[in-house]
């Protein structure tokens, strides 16, 4: 079975995000490794380490990712914004390193009008860039360049782009890919009947390979298919409906990958308990 679970906040400390993705029962969790609307990030104390490492242990070892800041942007052609984007992730990869998380998501960026192919070249070069920085080629870490819905100069929504950047990185067993449910229906691929779902996928193996799918983010759309606008919505309650997340969660070939809710909740977190009721009954 697909391991199911939430993004969860690290407000009060790194480690007790494990509580809150225990107390809507999940079996997979995403963080924020620090303030994903700051640049200046201080480092990591011995102390946090050691805390998320023992909180992470006792709740039996659960896959953990951690998204990269929305400021981060690997496509920037201006210097000084490209080098700062790079630094920013170099030192990502290091936070996530010193905690044990095995998977890094990040949006591949947005080209800013200096075109897709432009784009594309300036992403594997900062990956590999940050890689390099970050000294983490002998660790087992992996970079999941995250689908998107292709609003305005970003790219990432097609899965021929997602390929290309697979295909040119300089240490491709350090990067792989992260599938967006809401992502890929505003992309235009659809998700909600048998027989689209079947062509989604085709085109998913042709350009990127299911084998360089690691994460799945499970998020219903408040938009239609082909929209390209990024508005999550709860699990059924949007246009891709429960039909497709069916589709997706009985799939054989991703039937023990991580898979987490980035829905909106209250404090109590019932939204996200609700969500992965919905899902599991889902499961054959």
């Amino acid at each position: 079975m697909p391991l199911l679970g939430a993004h969860q906040s690290i407000a009060g400390g790194l480690h007790l995000a494990f509580d809150r993705i225990d107390q809507v029962g999940g079996e997979a969790l995403q963080i924020f490794t620090a303030n994903q609307r700051q640049w200046r990030v201080a480092p990591l104390r011995p102390e946090d380490v050691r805390l998320f490492r023992e909180r992470w242990h006792r709740s039996g070892g659960i896959p953990v990712a951690s998204h990269a800041s929305y400021l981060i942007n690997l496509a920037a052609s201006e210097p000084d914004k490209a080098e700062k984007a790079a630094a920013a992730f170099a030192e990502e990869l290091q936070r996530c390193r010193q905690l044990g998380i095995a998977f890094v998501v990040i949006h591949p960026g947005s080209h800013g009008g200096a075109g897709i192919e432009a784009g594309l070249a300036r992403v594997v070069h900062h990956l590999d860039l940050a890689l390099e920085r970050a000294a983490v080629l002998d660790a087992p870490l992996k970079i999941l360049l995250e689908t998107t819905a292709g609003q305005g100069t970003s790219l990432g929504s097609r899965f021929e782009e997602l390929g290309w950047l697979l295909a040119h990185c300089r240490y491709p067993a350090h990067v792989g890919v992260c599938v967006d449910t809401c992502h890929v229906f505003a992309a235009g691929y659809d998700l909600c009947t048998a027989a689209g779902y079947a062509q989604t996928m085709a085109e998913l193996e042709r350009h990127i390979g299911c084998d360089r799918v690691h994460f799945f983010h499970l998020n219903d759309s408040q938009k239609g298919c082909g929209s390209r606008v990024d508005r999550h919505e709860h699990i059924g309650e949007g246009r891709i409906g429960l039909a497709g997340f069916r589709l997706l969660l009985n799939d054989p070939r991703f039937r023990t990958h991580p898979m987490t809710l980035e829905t909106d909740k209250g404090i109590e977190l019932a939204e996200d308990v609700e969500n992965l009721r919905r899902l599991r009954a889902l499961i054959a």
